[in-house]
């Protein structure tokens, strides 16, 4: 694995972890709110030598600049344009776990020719009405320095199916006492502000859902909407998962992952 950083052009600079040949389908991994490129860690594991994989650290993250403002759900996608342009990266399978699977959507929407494939790990199709655990609604009051007892909320606030290995929990708890409180306030209004994207423009690259139906944020009514907004896209259901479908099934997401890869090769 190959660790760098890549400057965008407005000066910001985010961290990003690359592993797998450099020719060939690449797959762009984004985290989800208060996390960083670690979230992928495990799943990195478990993928062949032969997928270029790029595991990005959006702004505001972990070792990213932390700049202002730059937090809406177009300034997100914005930002992984600039990054597949900075790496001469083309057309990608993009995957997205939770919140993240909502950045992968706009740019999707926003710019089709830039997504060969989406993989849509545990994510909504938008956040409005969609009832927010208490962590959210307090992001709203955070001073600098964010608690750990905030960042540890974040993350424990969602009920799994199976355990999870303690040292990758403090590594995401970590990661949520990294991100400043305009950071935490930027995100969490760039996406309950946001239509959902689906709603904005069509998506038309080869899509896979994934789902766990012990989810207590998103429904399955609420995946159904988002395949069904979706032409040709699939559900796959993890059942006995949880909301945090990437945390605690990180070789079967990885296998989903390489399966729909080698479905776009070959189509």
């Amino acid at each position: 694995m190959r660790t760098a950083d890549v400057r965008l052009p407005d000066g910001t600079s985010l961290p990003y972890a690359e592993q797998g040949a450099v020719s060939g389908l690449s797959v762009v991994l984004l985290h989800a709110v208060g996390e960083s490129w670690r979230s992928w860690g495990r799943l990195l594991a478990h993928l062949p030598a032969d997928l270029r994989a790029v595991a990005l650290t959006q702004r505001g993250h972990g070792d990213a600049d932390k700049p202002v403002g730059g937090y809406r759900l177009a300034d997100a996608a914005a930002d992984v344009v600039a990054v597949l342009d900075a790496l001469d990266l083309g057309s990608v399978l993009l995957a997205g776990t939770s919140s993240g699977g909502l950045v992968a959507q706009q740019v999707a929407v926003e710019h089709p020719h830039r997504v060969r494939g989406l993989l849509l790990v545990g994510s909504p199709r938008g956040l409005r009405g969609i009832p927010a655990p208490a962590w959210v609604h307090d992001a709203g009051a955070l001073t600098d320095p964010v608690p750990a007892s905030f960042a540890r909320a974040s993350v424990e606030a969602f009920a799994t199916g199976r355990p999870l290995p303690a040292d990758f929990v403090e590594q995401m708890v970590e990661d949520g006492t990294r991100l400043p409180a305009h950071v935490w306030r930027g995100v969490m209004h760039g996406l309950l502000d946001a239509d959902p994207p689906t709603e904005t423009g069509r998506i038309a690259a080869p899509t896979v859902a994934l789902w766990g139906d012990r989810d207590e944020v998103l429904t399955r009514a609420e995946q159904d909407r988002l395949v069904s907004a979706v032409p040709g896209a699939r559900l796959v259901v993890y059942e006995g998962t949880g909301h945090l479908v990437l945390w605690e099934e990180p070789e079967r997401v990885a296998a989903d992952l390489v399966a729909l890869a080698r479905e776009i090769l070959s189509g």
